[in-house]
């Protein structure tokens, strides 16, 4: 009798612990990334504008869809693209701009592969961009290596 009842509770400790193992490692297992969660109107770090990121195909795009300040106080019409390196680009308006593209979603919450173009400078850089949680998008531009570049925090303003 005594020898049942200690294999019997031999048995009920080992399925005690693996219930405790099985539950304990779960709570790391994660559940896939959704890569379109990026999908929605963001607003950029310093307030000036907002991206809407949508899907193009397979990739991730934005364009700015609102600007504190939309009209050029130099000429008291809409702000133009006037620091593009184009000439013909120099004459299309920022409202509307696809400013991101190519974003490819990777592990980890993570878009990579991308572009950013600043309207301020005129210039384009690699980009990528991880988002921190359902609100807070981390995006970072940068020229050859990521470690050299500046990262900008946006805020979600609608999905």
């Amino acid at each position: 009798m005594k020898n049942k009842l200690s294999i019997n509770f031999r048995a009920m400790m080992f399925g005690l612990f693996s219930l405790i193992v099985l539950t304990t490692t779960s709570s790391f297992i994660t559940l896939p990334d959704n890569p379109d969660a990026i999908v929605g109107v963001w607003k950029t770090g310093e307030g000036n504008a907002m991206v809407r990121i949508y899907k193009n195909g397979e990739k991730y795009q934005g364009k700015v869809v609102w600007l504190k300040e939309p009209i050029d106080p130099e000429t008291g019409k809409p702000k133009l693209d006037k620091n593009q390196s184009d000439e013909t680009a120099k004459k299309r308006p920022v409202l509307g701009l696809i400013n991101i593209w190519g974003f490819v979603p990777k592990e980890n919450n993570v878009w990579d592969e991308g572009n950013i173009y600043d309207p301020k400078n005129g210039n384009t850089y690699s980009s990528t961009m991880k988002l921190i949680n359902a609100n807070t998008l981390e995006v970072r531009g940068y020229i050859g290596v990521s470690l050299i570049g500046r990262t900008d925090t946006w805020t979600r303003q609608v999905k």
